[in-house]
């Protein structure tokens, strides 16, 4: 019975050295792999981090250009405005203004170039905010330039106006002494009281219960100014009473006055005048079917609404 019990082997417990080994072993490994992880983590969230940054930097860049162009491209579009509106405005400019002009066209087109690059470098951009300083500059001597011009014109214009008052003053000053200088002038006016005989012979006479025809006659001096052609004389005869002697027979009527009013006249007689020449002996005959008064007779010739001579005659 000792026998069987010692011949039976006894089991050995697990825990040795070696399996002790392993799991410190599989304990590094992990730590290892954590840390690794952690590393690359981090190193991920750098990376990100640090892109992120290199990209804002870069947005800030880019917005800084961009402001930088609008500004650019807005103080351009001023100064091109400003030049489009003079230029409208003058059509008629001097050598100055054309070559001005010329100069501002070039800067226009080379600022917009460069402001219409998409990568424009900020050497591109100074240059361009440059140019736009001396297009300003060059729009402000063309505007001077314009009103120093405009001054000129209005003065020309003054001048002009006081040249044309000047000259329509003196052509009207002309026409008026022209129409003065042609007016005709009566002399030797004289008047005859007819008495008409039975016998058909005429007769003079002074007594008024006699008279028939009181003739009037004058001569018309020459005129250098009056043009050739036909002209007409008026005739007022005043009676003594001082009543304008007048029938429907002798065209009597009213005449109009150089100063713009009217008169009464007599007699319109129309004679043929040749320039530079005296007509001799116009006569008219006055006929009325009444008796003639007793009195001065008073005879006023008229041309061109002015008084050119006078006659009386007296009856008895």
């Amino acid at each position: 019975m000792s026998q069987l019990n010692q011949s039976t082997p006894q089991q050995q417990p697990t825990n040795g050295p070696g399996k002790k080994n392993n799991t410190i072993v599989y304990w590094v490994i992990i730590a290892v792999l954590l840390v690794g992880c952690l590393y690359l983590f981090v190193s991920k969230n750098k990376m990100a981090e640090n892109n992120s940054n290199e990209l804002a930097s870069q947005q800030k860049v880019t917005d800084s250009v961009n402001a930088v162009r609008a500004a650019l491209q807005s103080d351009f579009d001023a100064a091109s405005a400003k030049i489009d509106q003079l230029v409208t405005q003058n059509s008629k400019m001097d050598s100055a203004l054309e070559g001005n002009k010329v100069e501002m066209a070039k800067l226009q087109s080379r600022i917009r170039g460069i402001l219409s690059k998409e990568k424009a470098t900020d050497a591109e951009l100074r240059d361009a905010r440059e140019m736009i300083g001396s297009l300003t500059d060059k729009t402000k001597a063309y505007e001077a330039r314009i009103a120093e011009l405009e001054k000129e014109n209005t003065a020309l214009t003054n001048k002009n106006v006081v040249l044309t008052g000047q000259r329509d003053s003196t052509a009207a000053r002309n026409v008026a002494l022209k129409k003065a200088g042609s007016v005709l002038h009566a002399s030797n006016i004289r008047m005859e009281p007819i008495h008409m005989r039975k016998n058909g012979k005429e007769k003079e006479t002074g007594r008024a219960r006699k008279v028939d025809i009181l003739r009037i006659m004058f001569d018309i001096d020459e005129n250098r100014i009056a043009e050739s052609g036909t002209k007409q004389i008026y005739l007022r005869i005043i009676a003594p009473d001082q009543s304008i002697l007048g029938n429907t027979a002798n065209t009597s009527g009213m005449m109009p006055l150089a100063n713009g009013g009217t008169l009464g006249y007599s007699v319109l007689k129309e004679i043929a005048l040749t320039q530079n020449q005296m007509v001799k002996d116009v006569d008219v005959d006055w006929h009325q079917s009444g008796d003639y008064m007793k009195g001065d007779y008073t005879i006023e010739v008229y041309n061109e609404g002015y008084k050119v001579g006078s006659g009386k005659v007296t009856l008895r």
